[in-house]
């Protein structure tokens, strides 16, 4: 069974098309990834500037 130059480019476009979506798929996960690792860099540097303020305030006081 032979397949036809048309059955071809039509299996070359919907396996083109999966591999596109799936590339999608894998770049929102890892987009999802990064903002919650910004969050956590936010939050330890909030903490750092806290914590900094909490030292000049000390110092000033002597």
């Amino acid at each position: 069974m032979a397949f036809e130059v048309q059955e071809i480019t039509l299996a070359i476009i919907i396996g083109t098309l999966a591999a596109i979506v799936y590339s999608l798929r894998i770049l929102v996960l890892m987009e999802r990834r990064i903002a919650r690792i910004e969050m956590h860099i936010e939050r330890v540097v909030d903490k750092v500037v806290k914590e900094e303020i909490k030292i000049e305030r000390a110092v000033r006081k002597r």
